[in-house]
């Protein structure tokens, strides 16, 4: 059987997060899946540029975004522009030549509105058509006017969204976001705070860097948690969080890039960070409420409102606010902690990835698969 095609491309970590992780469902099951970027081999230069770009305006500019995204969801005019993705087709033809895959998983929207195409250039039989929805609640109409044989979204507050957007019924599944399995597999227990544990916090850093020292410098003087901060490949700050707690004499851990996300998130009791697709679910993924203390306008409004609405997370726009809601979390015995642990219990679907890879290969070998929650979804 021809290998599984996952699309991908590195405008956002949601979206490569999402195809590493159904790649690692598959690999669980036996079944081989290719994760391509075509953008690089299509645009080379351009493309690592143009991701460069996205990720300034997204940071220091995110008024600019919100308009742009506006603008992509309100107008359809993203089919006009199919004459200057000529490489991204040509090599979506070279993919579809070389593997002759009977399942195509896009976890990008723009590789949707090609795939048509393609295949006739191609001259293959087409193959089943399956969109990853990485968002949550504020869904752009860019990834599904295109359409599909099937939208996977990561919960049911997407799919009530997409259906009042006109999205038939039969075209959803409700299948929660294919975080890696590692979410799934068995760990050390963490100790609940309180009653002489003390509240471990994670403060993954990915933007706003003013913010950054001042939180930090503030969480340590107040000293209520232990803290734990990554730093990503920013060796500068890592090494200005580390001269801070050794002028302040207080204790932290202060990390760089991190492989084993689903165990440092599983060793921490709250997750403080940005409202981004992938690190909402893998924080839900891992039972850990989460402190929002930055939402890209348009693309991470639903995210946030999906963790608030669901007594997961706090949005918390000012340091003083962080350090305000960290008290009452861990206050009067941890009581809102563990409120808000059990509400990110109900919300979790760590097995994801493997349950949607199972559900896809049951599709590909002509089962008939029963919306029983054999494979943890269900037809919305």
């Amino acid at each position: 059987m021809s290998p599984v095609l996952i699309l991908t491309a590195g405008y956002g970590e949601g979206h490569n997060a999402a195809a590493r992780g159904l790649q690692a469902g598959f690999a669980a099951i036996g079944v081989e899946a290719k994760v391509l970027d075509l953008f690089a081999p299509a645009f080379g230069a351009t493309y690592e540029r143009s991701r460069q770009d996205y990720i300034r305006i997204v940071n220091k500019r995110p008024w600019l975004w919100a308009l742009c995204y506006q603008i992509l969801d309100r107008v359809p005019f993203l089919p006009l522009l199919l004459p200057l993705l000529k490489p991204l087709k040509r090599e979506l033809v070279a993919a579809l030549t070389k593997w002759q895959p009977d399942t195509v998983v896009s976890v990008y929207p723009v590789y949707g509105y090609l795939l048509n195409a393609a295949v006739r250039k191609a001259g293959l039989q087409m193959p089943r058509r399956l969109t990853v929805v990485t968002d949550s609640i504020t869904v752009n109409s860019v990834w599904y006017r295109c359409g599909a044989d099937a939208f996977l979204v990561p919960n049911e507050d997407t799919a009530d969204v997409m259906l009042a957007a006109g999205v038939r019924r039969e075209e959803l599944r409700v299948s929660g976001f294919p975080v890696s399995p590692n979410f799934a597999a068995p760990g050390p227990e963490r100790p609940e705070p309180g009653s002489g544990v003390r509240p471990r916090v994670l403060f993954m850093v990915n933007g706003q860097p003013g913010r950054v020292v001042p939180l930090v410098e503030r969480l340590l003087r107040e000293g209520q948690v232990d803290l734990t901060v990554t730093a990503g490949k920013d060796v500068e700050l890592k090494a200005s969080l580390e001269d801070l707690a050794q002028r302040l004499g207080r204790p932290l851990e202060v990390l760089g890039w991190v492989g084993d996300v689903p165990g440092l998130l599983r060793r921490n009791h709250l997750l403080i960070g940005k409202a981004g697709g992938a690190m909402v679910q893998e924080a839900l993924a891992a039972h850990t409420p989460m402190i929002v203390t930055q939402i890209l306008p348009g693309q991470e409004e639903g995210n946030a409102r999906l963790l608030i609405q669901n007594g997961c997370g706090v949005h918390c726009p000012t340091n003083e606010a962080v350090v305000e809601i960290l008290g009452q979390v861990f206050g009067g015995d941890c009581v809102g902690w563990r409120r808000m642990y059990g509400h990110t219990v109900k919300l979790s679907r760590p097995d994801a990835a493997r349950e949607t890879a199972l559900w896809i290969q049951a599709q590909r070998s002509g089962g008939k698969f029963e919306a029983d929650g054999t494979f943890g979804v269900r037809t919305v």
